[in-house]
């Protein structure tokens, strides 16, 4: 009787071991799977975010150079008119992320900040010079960087920076969809993701 309970107990034991294993397994299929779901959306929203836009600058640009003091000066002015194709872009291959797949968490560290390019096009008008005072290599960079800057704050300004922020947490926010299907947690930096109004004000903070 002893030799049988003792059997029946080794048997029970190897059925319990047998079934804990086959489900650490079972557990650790689905991890697997489920991490491989994410690292798949994650490499879908990969790619390069583009959001363009047209703007047109005149700009009046002078310069006066004394002679004799204030007595005599040496005038040079120019109109000049710009059209200008800008966009804003995100290179979402650049996003830094740790999964764990003990806490079922995707942390994403960085996500790169938006790169804004200007591609503009001069065009002068009424262009004067007084022979003292010539145009130079040195007046047209002048007036490039000081259009690019204006540029710039246009850009930053105009609805063309909240319709990158949309297409960006647009993208983000398949990650966190998938993440909050699968009971997985998103975080960005230290902050847990919890909702779409939260992936907002990511974006928000990125942009500015």
């Amino acid at each position: 009787m002893k030799k049988v309970l003792i059997g029946a107990i080794i048997a029970l034991a190897s059925v319990l071991i047998y079934k804990s294993c086959a489900d650490d397994n079972a557990q650790q299929s689905i991890l697997k799977e489920e991490s491989m779901l994410i690292q798949q959306e994650l490499k879908q929203v990969s790619k390069l975010i583009v959001t363009e836009g047209h703007f047109v600058e005149v700009y009046n640009y002078a310069d006066s150079k004394e002679l004799f003091g204030t007595l005599i000066t040496a005038d040079k002015k120019a109109l000049v008119v710009v059209n200008a194709e800008a966009t804003i872009s995100y290179d979402l291959s650049k996003i830094e992320y740790e999964m764990d797949q003990t806490q079922k968490t995707i942390r994403i560290k960085l996500i790169p900040e938006p790169e804004i390019k200007i591609n503009p096009d001069f065009e002068y008008y009424d262009v004067t010079a007084d022979y003292f005072n010539p145009f130079n290599a040195e007046d047209y960079n002048a007036i490039k960087q000081n259009v690019t800057t204006s540029l710039v704050k246009k850009v930053k300004a105009s609805s063309l920076k909240s319709n990158a922020e949309n297409r960006l947490i647009s993208e983000l926010s398949r990650i966190f969809v998938l993440t909050n299907t699968l009971g997985w947690t998103l975080t960005y930096g230290e902050e847990k993701v919890t909702s779409i109004d939260a992936l907002e004000t990511m974006g928000k903070a990125i942009i500015d």
